[in-house]
């Protein structure tokens, strides 16, 4: 197996301790880190200092704003997955309950305002919560397949495979050579719009691979109020959401 050519470094720019990190890619990549805010920068190997220093800087008043967000920002505890807790699924809140089963387990939605975990006597934590990221998984999945149907034949693009994983630092990728889409676990905790936004994101990425002009004329064609929604997606992050530019 060839491994990934990677290679980390530190530098100050304008008082904030930035990582960079280069790897084989053709784009940069500025992405921060709640709860402290933390920096990372991805090049490829071909951008020099001098180039990276102006890329922050640039990005310099974006950077210090999300950074001061994060600092006031009140996050949600640890999940526990306990009796009670507050859980969310399509953009509603629901509070979660716990029932014991002796057979098969899963996971239900109980009136308006429950989600139930039927579970073995005895589960842990990171069994309950697999449990449920199972679910989010198969539901997910659910919305997104009618999406993709109707967006690609408006966009005019068809991709070649889609999926859901958990992703750390977007809500999507789109991989425009092999015309592969990912779309992030956490969308299912997400409003039904949000969804569509990066739906369509993605897909307009098979048609221009940058966040350009054209990309975001395209996105203002098709889906018109998009700068809302992607202000209303990224409004409420949750301990392990960063923000990407």
């Amino acid at each position: 197996m060839v491994k990934k050519l990677i290679k980390t470094s530190f530098i100050d720019i304008a008082g904030i301790q930035v990582e960079v990190v280069r790897k084989v890619i053709r784009h940069l990549h500025i992405t921060i880190y709640p709860p402290d805010g933390r920096v990372r920068l991805a090049v490829p190997f071909w951008v020099d200092e001098e180039a990276i220093r102006l890329a922050v800087i640039e990005r310099l008043a974006w950077i210090k704003g999300h950074r001061e967000k994060f600092a006031g920002q009140v996050r949600p505890p640890e999940r526990e997955m306990a009796e009670g807790e507050t859980h969310w699924f399509q953009g509603k809140k629901y509070s979660l309950a716990i029932r014991e089963v002796v057979g098969r387990e899963g996971v239900f939605i109980k009136g308006t305002d429950t989600i139930e975990l039927a579970v073995h006597a005895g589960s842990d934590v990171a069994h309950r919560r697999d449990l449920l990221d199972r679910w989010y998984r198969k539901q997910l999945k659910l919305e997104i397949a009618p999406l993709i149907a109707k967006w690609e034949p408006a966009l005019g693009v068809k991709a070649a495979a889609w999926g859901v994983r958990k992703m750390k630092t977007r809500w999507g990728s789109c991989n425009v050579k092999a015309r592969r889409l990912w779309f992030s676990l956490e969308l299912a905790k997400k409003p039904p719009e949000c969804l569509e936004y990066v739906v369509v994101h993605e897909l307009a990425h098979l048609l221009e691979r940058r966040h350009d002009a054209r990309f975001k004329a395209l996105m203002t064609l098709h889906l018109p109020h998009w700068r809302q929604v992607k202000k209303q997606l990224n409004t409420t992050l949750s301990a392990d959401e960063p923000l990407e530019l």
